[in-house]
């Protein structure tokens, strides 16, 4: 099947969230949760993850992950990623028992579209403390795509990981899983790059959005993606591929915020301040743009 086809068929089987300019959301991606160990890339910016995801819940916005939350090729089990973070996985029940927190699979976590395992392992979590079973995600669905349906104009913007156009990991993930659990994990520790990964491979991140640029040219619809940890931003009148970069960069993670009518590219990084206190802060990196501008149809890529 043509990969553009294949998005084709995610947009158009997908989720519809109906929104307007009172709703608001935040978008991240490529968080990797790991284990805690030297290979948990994660590890670096769980402070920072975990204070943007507290502002954000308490400014009521609803969370998107729009895939490769939880890192599952190098770990072999979600429960001992859910116990070493288990602070986030706290502050994100909260958002999920308010119904503000929708989950996207990418090719890391590609394992969260079956629905046995989403029962088995997402449903229930275990407190050491208490030594007790606590409900998570119960019955929660978890999606390869996602579509925001603008309530006044009908307009539509795709939200998916992005791995669909990449034939390594997303026809082949079982192998590039293999090859990275098994191959390219010990070697990283002796700084050998691991070539299966989009985000250390330039050539392919460039492949990723350039193929994604072309379904939002072809079908005239906002698509915003992951999986390349690239943070894209257009300009108005430039074709609508958005990526909202990654949670694992050095010292920072990057999102898409969506509110008021308004999209923006932000960044959370740990700063100091005139009295040389370190404190965790959010700059705006693009934007924002007003959203409707981007619906114009009048405009020709």
């Amino acid at each position: 099947m043509d990969v553009l086809n294949r998005i084709n068929n995610i947009f158009f089987s997908s989720k519809e969230i109906v929104f307007d300019n009172s709703s608001k959301f935040i978008l991240m991606s490529d968080c990797h949760r790991g284990t805690g160990g030297w290979e948990d890339n994660f590890s670096n910016n769980q402070n920072i993850y975990f204070a943007a995801l507290n502002y954000y819940y308490k400014e009521n916005y609803t969370y998107i992950e729009l895939g490769d939350g939880d890192e599952l090729w190098e770990n072999s089990d979600i429960t001992d990623i859910i116990q070493e973070h288990s602070d986030i996985f706290w502050l994100l029940r909260k958002f999920y028992k308010e119904k503000r927190l929708y989950f996207i699979y990418g090719n890391h976590d590609m394992l969260k579209k079956n629905t046995k395992f989403i029962e088995k392992k997402l449903t229930y979590y275990f407190y050491e403390r208490n030594n007790k079973y606590y409900l998570l995600f119960n019955d929660v669905k978890i999606h390869e795509g996602i579509v925001l349906k603008h309530k006044e104009t009908g307009n539509k913007i795709l939200l998916i990981h992005g791995h669909q156009v990449d034939c390594l990991n997303y026809k082949l993930w079982r192998l590039a899983r293999l090859l990275v659990r098994y191959f390219w994990k010990p070697l990283e520790t002796f700084g050998v790059k691991d070539v299966t990964r989009t985000a250390k491979n330039y050539k392919k991140k460039y492949l990723v959005a350039k193929k994604l640029t072309e379904w939002v040219i072809r079908e005239n619809h906002m698509l915003i993606a992951g999986h390349n940890h690239r943070p894209f931003f257009p300009e108005i009148g430039e074709p609508p591929y958005f990526n909202d970069g990654s949670c694992v960069h050095p010292r920072c993670i990057t999102g898409i915020e969506i509110s008021d009518g308004s999209i923006c590219l932000i960044k959370w990084s740990i700063k100091t301040n005139k009295k040389n206190n370190l404190i965790i802060s959010k700059d705006i990196l693009a934007g924002p743009r007003r959203i409707k501008d981007y619906f114009n149809k009048s405009v020709q890529f």
